[in-house]
C-alpha cells in the first residue's frame, strides 16, 4: 500500500524523468527503507495544512525604482515573468572575499544598528567567533534594539540541542528560533527541505549575504585559522526590501507569529548597481531560478564561469553547458579538488569528466575548502548567494541569490575568480575502471543527493 502511494505521488509530482527513475529504482531495490525516506525527504513543494506561505512581492512593488522590460537582459525579464521582483536601480554592492573582513563588517553593522537586527543562517556553531557575535547582539538587545536570530535546525543541530548559549540574548529581549523542528510532525514538516539562506539585515537598510554561515570556519579574527574560501557581500538600496520580506516570511513560518510586514522605505537611491533578488525553494511556486540559469547558459555569447563547492547538475543543465561550449562559449567550472562531502564528490565526477572530455575548462581549487557560490554571465552581470550548482539547492532547499548587473561587479567577481584559478590545477585524472563504474552508478542516484 505504502509502495503504491509513494509511486503514485512520484508520478503525480512535477519531476524530471531522471529524478523519477532514481526514486523508482531505489524503491524497487530497497522498498522498506526508501518508501519511508521518500515521504520524509522526497517531496519538493509544500502541501497540506502546514504548508509554508509562498513568498510574494506584489505589494512591495511601489516602494522601489524598478527597471522593467530591459531588452538587454533576457533572464532578468524571465525572472520577472515568474513572479520575482524586477531589478532595482540605485543600489550599492560590495563584494567581501576575506573571512576576517567579513567578520569585522558583521560586528560593525551590528554595532551601528539603531532599530533592528535580523539574522538568518543555515549553520550556527558555538565557538570563539559566535561568542563575540552573541555578546554583541546581547548588548544591542539591552539597548532596546529588536534582535531576531533564525537558524536552520539541521544545519545548526548542535546549537539546537544545547541552547544555553542563547540564554543571555533571550534574557536581554532578543528572539531565537529554529526553522522547522524535525521532532514535531516529522511526516508533515518535510525535514529534507532546509533553510539554506544567509540573510544578515540591519535596520532594514543594510544587508550582508552570500555563502558564509556563522562559525569560525567561515569568518573570524586574523588569528591564523585556516578558513574556508567563501564570499559575503554588502548591499544597500531598494533591493534590501526584498530580503526583509523573505526573512519575515521565514520568521513567521518558524515562530507562528502573526503576519506583520512593516517595510522601512529608503528614499535615497544613489548607488550605481542594478540588482535583482531571487529566492528559490518550496515557498516559490515555480522553478524561477532554475529557468533563469538554464536560459542564461543557452543565451551566453562569451562566457559562463561557475564557482560552486558541489557540482551535481541535472541532465538539462549539463546538456546546456555542453551546447554552449560547442558554440564557442568559454565554460569554466571552478570547484574544490576535494570537497567536504565524499558522496557529493562521487556524484559530481561523471558530470565533471563530461565537461573535461569536450574541452571545457574544469578548474580544481587546491586551497582550503571552496564554499563560495557565484556565476558570471558574459559581460552582462553575475549571480552570488547561497545556491550550489546541484539538485538540492536548485530544487529542495530554501535559498536566495542576488543577480547584479554592473561593470564594477563584473570587474570584482572576475578578479576574484582569476585569483582562485591561480591556486588551482586543471583537468580530471583518468579514473580506474572500478571508480568509473562507481561514478556512473552514482550518476543514476545523483538526483537523490
Amino acid at each position: 500500500m505504502f509502495v503504491f502511494s509513494a509511486l503514485s505521488h512520484i508520478l503525480y509530482q512535477k519531476r524530471s524523468p531522471t529524478s523519477m527513475i532514481s526514486w523508482m529504482l531505489s524503491i524497487f531495490f530497497l522498498p522498506y527503507i526508501v518508501v519511508p525516506l521518500y515521504f520524509l525527504i522526497g517531496i519538493r513543494k509544500r502541501e497540506g495544512k502546514n504548508k509554508k506561505e509562498y513568498v510574494k512581492f506584489d505589494y512591495v512593488c511601489e516602494h522601489a525604482p524598478y527597471e522593467l522590460d530591459d531588452p538587454r537582459h533576457a533572464f532578468q525579464n524571465l525572472l520577472q515573468k515568474n513572479g520575482m521582483p524586477p531589478a532595482t536601480k540605485g543600489n550599492t554592492f560590495e563584494l567581501i572575499t576575506s573571512g576576517t573582513e567579513a567578520y569585522e563588517r558583521m560586528l560593525k553593522e551590528i554595532d551601528q544598528a539603531q532599530q533592528s537586527i535580523d539574522i538568518c543562517t543555515y549553520v550556527f556553531e558555538f565557538d570563539k567567533m559566535t561568542k563575540t557575535i552573541l555578546d554583541t547582539l546581547t548588548l544591542k538587545a539591552k539597548e532596546g534594539i529588536k534582535v531576531r536570530l533564525l537558524m536552520d535546525l539541521v544545519g545548526s543541530l548542535g546549537a539546537s540541542f544545547n541552547q544555553k548559549g542563547f540564554k543571555a540574548l533571550k534574557e536581554a529581549g532578543g528572539e531565537v528560533a529554529f526553522f522547522t523542528p524535525i521532532l514535531k510532525r516529522p511526516f508533515q514538516n518535510y525535514i529534507n527541505l532546509r533553510n539554506h539562506r544567509k540573510i544578515y539585515l540591519f535596520d532594514q537598510t543594510t544587508l550582508l549575504s552570500g555563502g558564509m554561515n556563522l562559525s569560525n570556519e567561515y569568518m573570524g579574527e586574523a588569528d591564523g585559522t585556516k578558513r574556508w574560501e567563501d564570499l559575503l557581500y554588502c548591499l544597500n538600496g531598494p533591493s534590501v526590501y526584498h530580503f526583509y520580506h523573505i526573512f519575515q516570511n521565514d520568521w513567521i513560518y518558524a515562530t507562528k507569529e502573526e503576519k506583520n510586514i512593516d517595510l522601512k522605505v529608503e528614499e535615497s537611491c544613489e548607488g550605481e548597481s542594478r540588482v535583482q533578488v531571487v529566492p528559490s525553494g518550496p515557498d516559490i511556486p515555480t522553478d524561477a531560478l532554475y529557468e533563469a540559469l538554464l536560459n542564461a547558459i543557452y543565451n551566453a555569447k562569451k562566457r559562463i564561469w561557475i564557482v560552486t563547492p558541489y557540482f551535481v547538475p541535472d541532465e538539462n543543465m549539463i546538456q546546456a553547458l555542453v551546447i554552449a561550449h560547442h558554440k564557442g562559449v568559454d565554460i569554466k567550472l571552478i570547484t574544490p579538488k576535494n570537497s567536504d562531502h565524499l558522496l557529493a564528490d562521487m556524484g559530481r565526477s561523471a558530470y565533471m569528466r563530461e565537461l573535461d572530455e569536450i574541452g571545457a575548462d574544469v578548474v580544481l581549487y587546491e586551497g582550503e575548502m571552496l564554499h563560495a557560490k557565484a556565476i558570471l554571465f558574459d559581460d552582462v552581470g553575475g549571480m552570488v548567494g547561497s545556491v550550489n550548482f546541484d539538485n538540492r539547492s536548485l530544487f529542495l532547499n530554501y535559498e536566495v541569490v542576488t543577480f547584479v548587473y554592473s561593470p564594477q561587479f563584473i570587474e570584482s567577481i572576475e578578479g576574484w575568480m582569476n585569483g582562485l584559478i591561480d591556486k588551482s590545477t586543471r583537468g580530471m585524472e583518468k579514473p580506474s575502471k572500478l571508480r568509473e563504474a562507481l561514478e556512473n552508478v552514482m550518476k543514476v542516484f545523483a538526483p537523490l543527493l
